[in-house]
Formats: C-alpha cells, structure tokens, sequence
C-alpha cells in the first residue's frame, strides 16, 4: 500500500474554529425531548425533571450551541403553549411528525436545560414562519429577550424567569424549500418572509444573528437557485444560511458512504460560492457565513418505508421514532463529516448534529433505565475536545480508490488544528475498509517534538455497535508505534478507522 502523506505549516491556515461547530439539535420528534433529555420520573432527574445522567453525557459529548424546538416541528409551534404553569399548557396534534406534543417541556424547560449545560453552551431558537409570521417571531422574541416593564417580558417573569433568557442566535424558520414542511413556500415567498421577519427582530435588537433558511439538501431541483433567491431579499439583514445534510449507504453501497465528505465538502463550497455571488452582484462588502444546522448519518431510506405503515389515526405521545443504532462503520464518516466541516471552518461558523437524544443520535435512552454512548458519540467528543483552535490547510497526496458515486477517492481523509497552546490535533479517517494506510506527515515550523497520544475508533467488526445489552463493546483505544522524528510524523491508520492524534 503506498503512503499517504501532507505536510502542516503554520503559514498556511484556513481560519479559527467557532466554538459552534460542536453544535447539536433538540426537536420534539420521537423521544428526543421526552424520555431522552426529560423525565421527571427518572431515577436520576432533577427537580426540573431533566435527566442527570443524560446531561453528564451531553457534557462530555462537548455540545455547545442547542438548536431547537425543530426541525420542521416548529412550522406549527405556538410559543405560548410552551410557557406558563405546565397544568395549564394545551396538548396539540404536531402534524410535522403525526404525534401529540404535550407540551410539558417547553421554553423555559429548554433554557433551564442548555444553562445546565455549562457557560460553553447556549441556545439556538428556531422561530415559526410556516404557519406564522412577523407578529409572532417578535412577541417570542420579547418573551424571551427584553429585560423587562412590557407584557410580555413581564409574563416571563410572572411565570417564573425574571431574568431574559439572552438567546442571540435565531432560525428564520426552516427548511422552507422542502415541500413535506407545513407551510411550504417559494423561494420568493419565503424570501420575502424572512427578509420582513429580520427587518423587525432587528428593530427590537440590532446585534441578533439570524440564519436564514437555504436548501434541505444538494439534491434537490432548487438547489443554489433557492439560494441566490433568498439571499436577493435577505443579504443585508442576516448572518448565515442554513445546509442540510443526512447519509446513508444507498443499496449497500459502503465504498460510496464512507465517501461522504465528498457531498458535504461540495455543499459548502457551491453555497459560499452561491452566496458570495449574491454578495458582488449587491456590490456588498458584507460576507454571509454558513449555519450546516442538520448533519448526521441517518437511514433515511428505513424511515421513510415504516412512515408507510404509519397508524394515521393514531397521534401518541412521544413514539419511538428514528432510532438508528450505529455502527463503527457510521462513527468513522461522521468522524469524516466533522472533518469536513472543520476544513471549511472559515466559512461553517455554526453546525448542530441532528439530534441530540435518542433520534439518530449520539446518545441513548431507555425510559427509567440507562442512558448510553452510540459509536458516534466518540468521534464527535474527541472533535469537540481537541478541536478548537486554528485550522491548518492539509492537502493529501493519498492513494485512492474507486466509489460509485463519487468516482476517484482519496483513501484518506484529513485536517489538523493548532491550539493556542501551539500544540496541533491531527484527525485522520482511513477509508479504506482492507488494508491499513501508512502515513507520513512534514512539520513545518510547528515547533512539535512529541506524540502525546494516537487513538482509533476501529473494529475487526465494522457492524459493532453499543446496544442497551452492550453498551460499552465498541470505544477508541491506544495506537503503538506512532511516532515523531526530525520533524516527520509517521503513522499506520487501521482500516476503516477514525483517527486522533496529538501532538506537542
């Protein structure tokens, strides 16, 4: 197998990671808020009724931004229905996912939640604009936000919250292109929503970062010109456009899934591109950075057969909804889309893994019984915890092979970050699923001398998974024989394998 190799130099940079990069999401879909993050019967919960033993491992997962309450659930949120004495709140038909929300966990609940999360984290408010509008946008964003003397600001308070919940970063709705969401619209239509929406939330507080909603995927037929649509009205009155994106292996094509990153790197750049165009042809100096405010690996393709067979006269209360169990095999391209996203972190200045809890998420529930760590919980934490700092531009020299749908691929697949503290995290995906990858890595004027430590996420068993039974069969471990002389790094990357290595 021939070697794959770059070289790192501090002179050659991509920009400083957003600390929101290591964002995730909370949708009331399923049981990612009840049973998941919320149950007031649960041995562990809090006098707020949330988990405890779920919120350790949502610390040590490393989230900080907290996107929510959906996801196209919130394309027929009534903010109301979420505050005030939970005796009184009403039960609605959430027709996003054809269960009855409850409502007992709502926005308090949720600011309660991220607080206790720790000063890293804060939230990310979604606002309705499918079956709602301007109005409502600014009566949630007094609610939440003004210090007080109004009626609602005053409500707040009555109900508990004397203090403003602060949430600076908001959602100007969501995934509005996609004919599934209540409230579908154009992208004129919601252009022009979105443009009255932030013209006014501004006039309440001018320093509100708003995402405004761009394309649900790359594949749809509106892809980029839903963009430059968009961006016409609003360019001059957000912050970010959101992207969307889910994978799965399509008819069993493993050598294409592991490939990716290959979308997702394309995404982004044919967005900044979209939107930079946009940017010039207004002649503004302003630039427009992206909010990749749903990424994971999901089964799409299972969901949407059991969605068929689906009780229609049925609306219970948080059913088990997309529950994947993922497999090493799934760690190791989320662990290639993180890379991805931090390749682009001049740019990606937001992203929230969706989601959080129990749908095609990191962690696992059972309701009153334990909470556990999927295979992707691993490559995500490591990111979070080592990632942040400054990205250096790697460009591979990799052997590769050959993907159906993307073609040519490079086998490996890699960035690295530099810390203030000078030391640099190399995260390095081999995709190859026979042989293991050597590789070699030039240090440039790094001033690096050691490996402090080289883990994989890897199994003779690329279908492991951690299960309620097994909840611990699949964890990184320790690679020997990694090592740093005379400026080169070199390395043996296990197949199909998530890689961590440190350096100092």
């Amino acid at each position: 197998m021939r070697t794959a190799r770059f070289t790192l130099d501090p002179a050659f940079a991509i920009g400083e990671v957003n600390p929101r990069l290591f964002g995730s999401f909370v949708e009331h879909l399923g049981r990612c808020v009840y049973t998941g993050i919320f149950e007031p019967d649960h041995p562990t919960a809090d006098a707020e009724g949330l988990r405890t033993d779920v919120l350790d491992l949502v610390r040590e997962l490393g989230v900080t931004t907290i996107r929510y309450p959906g996801g196209n659930f919130v394309s027929g949120y009534k903010w109301e229905d979420s505050v005030g004495p939970v005796e009184e709140r009403p039960r609605r038909l959430d027709l996003a996912w054809h269960s009855t929300e409850t409502n007992r966990f709502g926005l308090s609940e949720y600011i309660a939640f991220v607080r206790k999360l720790g000063p890293r984290a804060e939230p990310m408010m979604a606002v309705n604009l499918g079956t709602r509008s301007v109005a409502e946008a600014l009566e949630l964003q007094e609610y939440a936000n003004h210090s007080g003397g109004t009626a609602l600001s005053d409500l707040r308070a009555a109900h508990g919250d004397k203090d403003p919940f602060g949430i600076r970063l908001w959602c100007l709705g969501n995934e509005m292109d996609g004919p599934w969401q209540t409230g579908h619209k154009t992208a004129e239509e919601y252009g022009r929503a979105a443009a009255e929406t932030a013209r006014a939330m501004r006039q309440i507080d001018p320093s509100v970062e708003l995402v405004v909603c761009g394309s649900s995927n790359q594949s749809m037929p509106t892809f980029a010109a839903w963009e430059a649509t968009v961006l016409q009205e609003t360019y001059e009155l957000v912050d970010h456009i959101s992207l969307h994106a889910y994978y799965e292996p399509a008819d069993g094509d493993l050598d294409s899934f592991l490939a990716s990153a290959v979308d997702m790197e394309s995404f982004i750049e044919n967005v900044v591109a979209t939107a930079d165009h946009v940017g010039a042809r207004l002649k503004s100096g302003k630039r427009i950075n992206l909010s990749f405010d749903e990424w994971n690996v999901w089964y799409l393709s299972r969901w949407q057969e059991y969605a068929k067979t689906i009780d229609r006269t049925g609306w219970p209360e948080a059913p088990r909804l997309l529950e994947d169990n993922y497999s090493v095999t799934d760690a190791v391209v989320l662990g290639s889309l993180l890379i991805a996203l931090l390749r682009h972190a001049d740019r990606v200045t937001v992203a929230c893994l969706a989601q959080l809890v129990n749908v095609i998420a990191p962690i696992m529930t059972e309701p009153g019984g334990p909470a556990w760590r999927q295979t992707t919980f691993f490559p995500f934490a490591q990111a979070s915890r080592h990632g942040r700092g400054e990205v250096l531009d790697v460009r591979v020299d990799s052997p590769t092979y050959e993907t159906r749908k993307y073609g040519e691929t490079d086998l490996l697949h890699a960035t690295a970050v530099r810390a203030a503290d000078g030391t640099v995290t190399v995260f390095a995906v081999n995709r190859g699923r026979g042989e293991p990858l050597p590789l070699e890595v030039a240090l440039n004027g790094l001033g690096l001398t050691s490996v402090v430590e080289h883990s994989a996420l890897a199994d003779a068993d690329p279908d492991a998974r951690n299960t309620l039974d097994d909840p611990e069969r699949v964890a990184p471990h320790q690679v020997e024989g990694t090592a740093l002389r005379d400026g080169t790094l070199t390395a043996v990357l296990e197949p199909l394998s998530w890689n961590v290595i440190r350096l100092a």
